[in-house]
């Protein structure tokens, strides 16, 4: 192992880039190519063996017909949010569902984030607000005349 690890080409070397991201292995690229030849068939026999009462297939076509949710999805009535007040009923909406067991703590946790990021929209536009009647308010004292 003489080579260094890390940086096994030298350098200007044009064809030792390695292999582009997202290019597929092409050791295994003529059983992909038998696999896509034949799925129409394969999906075939699969369904009839799910038909006839095989568990391991049915259980593949039940996995491709319906796949398990990701996330599911909250229903959960919320406060229109405009100020930062509302963020604050919203939490505590999120928090007593928590209580309730009306949803979990994992998508309470989900949500909480969603309302951590408004609030901080919310700020930034007040921000920007203040900050520009600022900037008017010191414009006009500017221009009027000083007394001597």
């Amino acid at each position: 192992m003489s080579k260094p690890r890390g940086r096994p080409f030298s350098p200007g070397n044009t064809f030792g880039r390695g292999r582009p991201k997202g290019s597929r292995n092409k050791a295994k690229a003529p059983g992909q190519q038998l696999l896509d030849q034949y799925s129409e068939s394969l999906t075939r026999k699969c369904i009839a063996m799910a038909l006839q009462g095989d568990q391991r297939a049915l259980r593949i076509c039940m996995e491709r017909i319906n796949p398990a949710r990701q996330d599911a999805c909250v229903q959960l009535s919320l406060p229109s949010i405009r100020t930062a007040q509302d963020v604050e009923k919203a939490a505590d909406t999120v928090t007593q569902a928590i209580r309730r067991g009306k949803i979990t703590p994992l998508e309470a946790g989900k949500m909480m984030s969603i309302l951590e990021s408004r609030s901080r929209i919310l700020e930034n536009v007040q921000f920007e607000s203040r900050l520009e009647k600022l900037e008017e308010n010191l414009a006009a004292r500017d221009k009027l005349p000083r007394a001597a």
